[in-house]
């Protein structure tokens, strides 16, 4: 059985779904019954999901929006759209940029990733709530997130601030939401791990070989609903390079760094590198 919100005859908003994660998702839930509106920027990708959905799951309505996440009144736009479309009982705000942005780089950088990855879901997130404590049944939010919003590894330091950012805003949110309406509405941060998506292959194609090591964006998506019904929050994907094993010591590691009073990301840290080695070395590589 699915979380209640992923239910016939209701609606699932998904932004950045026209490829990778948004999209896996989007088809996912539409193959689960529910109607389901398309957000994205890419017109020519959005008209193909929306006609891929419609062809693997023809009795949902599917509604595709082209629009820029960066753009308040876009955002507005999708909000009232998905309200008249039907009974939005799960958002999913999946929209995000991975271009680099390291500590001192020029604030441009710094505005137009924080704009896509955390402000357009902190707005949409806005938007939507109110209507669902004053809508009947249950429903959902997805935000998201990163294994590099928790390790937060060097190299893009822009990244992972963004979803450190919508880490921490997604479990307020499912505090706030405990306290106020118990369970009927909760939230829910979604890790993926490495996966194949254009995010992180851009050239990729249809034709493009997947590598071993990344995971689906469907085996995301898969992830993402079996959890949900459990009623998990924190919905990790590992990969098929980590196992849940290793990210856990790597998740446990990055804590100790404030506890054990090491230098920050000690993990990468040329003093500490063979200690974390002995860390890991009795778990089996995958």
């Amino acid at each position: 059985m699915n979380h209640p919100a992923i239910c016939k005859n209701s609606v699932a908003v998904v932004t950045g779904a026209a490829l990778g994660i948004g999209y896996a998702i989007a088809h996912k839930v539409a193959k689960e019954g529910m109607d389901v509106v398309l957000f994205d920027k890419n017109s020519v990708a959005l008209k193909s999901a929306a006609s891929s959905i419609r062809r693997d799951a023809p009795d949902v309505n599917v509604l595709a929006i082209e629009g820029d996440v960066t753009s308040q009144a876009d955002l507005h736009g999708l909000y009232e759209q998905a309200c008249e479309f039907g009974r939005v009982s799960l958002l999913v705000n999946n929209a995000a940029i991975i271009t680099g942005a390291g500590p001192w780089d020029g604030m441009s950088k710094w505005r137009t990733l924080m704009e896509v990855n955390f402000w357009s879901a902190l707005t949409l997130q806005q938007l939507f709530i109110e209507t669902m404590f004053s809508q009947e049944g249950n429903a959902a939010i997805v935000n998201v997130g990163s294994k590099e919003g928790i390790t937060t590894r060097p190299g893009n330091a822009a990244y992972s601030v963004s979803k450190a950012a919508i880490k921490v805003l997604t479990e307020q949110l499912a505090h706030e939401l405990r306290e106020r309406v118990g369970d009927r509405i909760t939230a829910h941060l979604l890790i993926p791990g490495y996966t194949f998506t254009p995010m992180n292959f851009p050239d990729m194609t249809s034709s493009t070989h997947k590598p071993d090591a990344p995971w689906t964006a469907d085996q995301v998506a898969d992830r993402l609903v079996a959890q949900m019904a459990k009623g998990e929050f924190y919905i990790f994907c590992e990969d098929n390079e980590a196992s849940w094993e290793l990210d856990q010591r790597r998740m446990q590691w990055a804590a100790d760094d404030l506890i054990l009073k090491r230098p920050a990301l000690s993990r990468w840290h040329e003093d500490y590198a063979d200690q974390f080695s002995a860390y890991v070395a009795d778990i089996a590589p995958q």
